[in-house]
């Protein structure tokens, strides 16, 4: 675990006499970034229909019936261990809200930002969007407590860490990525398909496109799910996708230029030219409509789910590399807004719901990689299989990847945003409705309305 603890290093230690600590048991695509932060900005001097989102709401003990209320996107795997609180916390009651995809819950959560008003007690926020939430602290609860200090690797917390020390949201997972492929389509394609060989073919980018090549040649199944995961898994490894340190926008630079160049020229020949998360492309499980599709950790819940129960031959495997050497992709974190007026019991919830030992169920389940040193550090963690995919050593195979991981991606405050012009560029392409120059002009311009 030597290279591990180099590169995810666990979160600075603040003396205890500079921690901020919430009290304790006193009685927690619409809008863009752009216009969440000006809107902020606003509210704060002018106060909204709400009242004023910096000033915290005024705390109040639960009272019969009433609960903790919490909002989640996707799948977090909370259902059975929030089961497990109630039980176990008959007077601090939680009730989970789940909205299918982070696009919807972040118009949801913007409404109600400039409403000052309708919010949870505990939001679950993607990790991009993470540095907007910074870039406006004063409507947030620190979570600061020394009962988490180092809890996590020093990354995360790094990303939910304002300027002035405040935690803003604990990070709930990971996303260390792997490869995961079908060994069956492999094998047909004339391929080596045992995981070990897999790994030593796809070490650079290059490898990676010129392997596609060779198995599209042979096989009538595309090389990977959508252009969009790709630019995605290849972005990862921009040190500045977007944006310079100071937060100037740049998306001429040659880091970008080159994914874009790479994915638009193999869109046609290597892509089944599907957006990723759409009707078609998760029917593409099913129809052995591709070989290979970039794998964090959570990925392999959306195979299962869009491929189901595993017959006729097909054979998932995941392989332990990722080309260019390492990437995270994802990662979530949970906040409390400070309109919450439960704040001491949200956090003590927190706690506990983001523990090592909640962690490793999580990944267990779905397989949300952990974003905690002691659970990386678990045996438990270590040994996991997963059956599903070909008795995958996902624990140790999660782990390596983890290791590998040496680029941050600069995320400011525009990030989300403008990751989702280039996601819309590169779709556009994808699907046929624009060539790459075309397409890459109305990127531009879609960048140049955000400022």
């Amino acid at each position: 675990m030597e290279a591990l603890s180099h590169h995810f290093r666990p979160g600075p230690r603040r003396r205890p006499d500079v921690i901020k600590k919430t009290p304790r048991g006193i009685s927690r695509p619409g809008l863009g970034v752009t216009a969440t932060l000006a809107l902020a900005l606003t509210l704060t001097a002018c106060g909204g229909s709400g009242g004023d989102p910096g000033e915290s709401a005024e705390q109040d003990t639960l009272a019969a019936g009433e609960t903790l209320t919490i909002t989640t996107f996707g799948e977090f795997g909370y259902d059975a261990l929030i089961e497990e609180w109630n039980a176990e916390h008959p007077d601090v009651q939680v009730e989970q809200t789940k909205v299918s995809l982070w696009d919807d819950w972040k118009n949801e959560l913007n409404t109600n930002l400039q409403a000052n008003a309708g919010l949870p007690d505990i939001v679950a926020i993607e990790g991009d969007f993470m540095p907007a939430i910074i870039a406006a602290p004063d409507r947030w609860v620190d979570l600061s407590d020394e009962d988490v200090e180092g809890r996590w690797l020093e990354f995360k917390q790094e990303a939910a860490t304002a300027a002035d020390g405040q935690m803003l949201g604990y990070p709930t997972d990971a996303g260390p990525e792997a490869f995961c492929y079908r060994a069956d389509l492999f094998e047909e394609a004339g391929l080596p398909s045992d995981r070990e060989e897999v790994a030593k073919l796809m070490t650079t980018w290059d490898d990676y496109y010129a392997l596609g090549e060779q198995f599209t040649g042979a096989s009538d199944a595309a090389w990977y799910d959508s252009s969009g995961s790709i630019a995605q898994a290849m972005l990862n490894q921009v040190p500045n996708p977007f944006e310079k340190e100071d937060g100037t926008i740049d998306v001429e630079n040659e880091g970008l230029q080159e994914v874009w160049a790479t994915v638009t020229a193999n869109a046609e020949t290597l892509s089944t030219r599907n957006k990723q998360w759409n009707p078609d492309w998760e029917a593409a499980f099913k129809k052995d409509g591709f070989a290979t599709i970039p794998c964090p950790g959570w990925m392999r819940s959306n195979i299962r789910d869009n491929q189901g129960k595993l017959q006729d031959g097909v054979v998932w495997d995941i392989a332990d590399v990722f080309p260019g050497g390492g990437g995270n992709w994802g990662g979530s974190f949970l906040a409390v807004p400070k309109t919450s007026t439960h704040q001491g019991p949200a956090q003590e919830f927190l706690e506990w719901l983001t523990a090592p030992e909640q962690q490793l169920r999580v990944f267990a389940e779905l397989g949300n990689f952990p974003s905690q040193v002691e659970a990386l550090e678990s045996p438990e963690l270590q040994g996991t299989t997963d059956e599903y995919f070909n008795d995958a050593p996902v624990g140790e195979i999660y782990i390596n990847r983890a290791e590998a991981i040496d680029v941050q991606p600069f995320q400011g405050p525009l990030y989300s945003d403008i990751l989702g012009k280039f996601q819309a560029a590169v779709d556009r392409v994808d699907e046929g409705s624009a060539t790459p120059d075309e397409s890459w002009k109305t990127f531009l311009a879609d960048v140049d309305s955000l400022q």
